[in-house]
């Protein structure tokens, strides 16, 4: 048994099929079925069935497959170690980052990135927050930017820094008229919302409550991206949350769209870079965070200055 060996029944695993396994370990069908076959008779047992065309591991097998990745990440580990020791901030960084703080967080971090972090070569996956959870800690992403609490014990957290949501609305709602809104003035029936699965859905629900009737929200369209929110908005469909980087990126906004500042400590969001507490490059993580806060700082404390100005 050896690492290779682990390696090719995890790619079978992943791929439910023996071909398109080869073909990603850059191997023969025969040399990596014949590899497979060999492990299945030195542990005395069948890691993997036939399921017509598809191949799936037997019950065995899942738990063979279980401690083959984790012996897999930790062999990774050990290139990382010693990568990390000649210098830490060498070499690509897996990092995830969620769907409404990529298009607008990145623009900023990515250019700092290549002036200060010139050796380290971001490689972004963007994805929804459970799932970036899932491959933090599955070792198959070094890091993640997530707006909300990891909820998996194995995880460790830092604070890059809190982003206030703003309402945005058509100007002709009475609620244009003022600089600043309350929280409890908004009626959760007219408030758009992202589709299941997005974090800023389950805090926008918490903010400002379900719905007042029983029934689904009239606003409600189940949008997966913040920039469709706004036209929906724009459209008359009703108004919208969004966060401090959005509506910088966002600007101008469109028609007849304008944004106002919400009132009260809870109308904000806390960004966090999540990671494996055990990850060997750690400085490499430290100073990604350092750069992210220095490359918003004064972003963040410039959205809506003038709004601010006249509250």
């Amino acid at each position: 048994m050896n690492l290779r060996d682990l390696r090719y029944i995890v790619a079978v695993a992943d791929f439910g099929h023996f071909g398109r396994a080869a073909e990603a370990c850059s191997v023969s069908q025969p040399t990596l079925s014949g590899q497979i076959r060999k492990l299945e008779e030195e542990l005395g047992l069948a890691i993997f069935e036939r399921v017509g065309h598809s191949v799936r591991p037997t019950a065995p097998g899942e738990q063979i497959l279980a401690h083959s990745r984790r012996a897999l990440a930790a062999a990774e580990d050990i290139v990382s170690v010693a990568a990390a020791a000649r210098d830490p901030l060498a070499g690509p960084l897996q990092l995830g980052v969620i769907p409404t703080l990529g298009p607008y967080l990145m623009p900023y971090v990515l250019p700092a990135a290549q002036r200060a972090l010139r050796s380290m070569r971001l490689v972004l996956v963007e994805d929804l927050t459970v799932r970036l959870v899932e491959l933090v800690a599955a070792s198959k992403l070094d890091a993640a930017i997530i707006a909300s609490e990891p909820e998996v014990p194995a995880l460790q957290s830092e604070t890059l820094f809190d982003e206030d949501f703003w309402l945005v609305l058509r100007k002709q709602n009475p609620l244009a008229k003022r600089s600043r809104i309350s929280i409890a003035d908004i009626d959760p029936q007219s408030l758009l919302l992202l589709t299941d699965g997005h974090c800023l859905r389950d805090q926008a629900l918490e903010l400002c409550g379900p719905p007042k009737n029983s029934g689904e929200a009239v606003a409600d369209m189940r949008a997966t991206s913040l920039k469709t929110l706004l036209h929906m908005a724009a459209a008359g469909y009703g108004m919208t949350l969004i966060p401090a980087l959005a509506l910088k990126q966002e600007q101008p906004l469109p028609g007849g769209l304008i944004a106002r500042h919400l009132t009260g400590t809870k109308a904000r969001r806390r960004v966090r870079l999540i990671f494996r507490p055990s990850h060997p490059r750690r400085a490499a993580l430290a100073a990604l965070a350092r750069l992210i806060r220095a490359s918003v700082k004064e972003v963040l404390e410039d959205v809506g200055a003038p709004e601010r100005a006249h509250a």
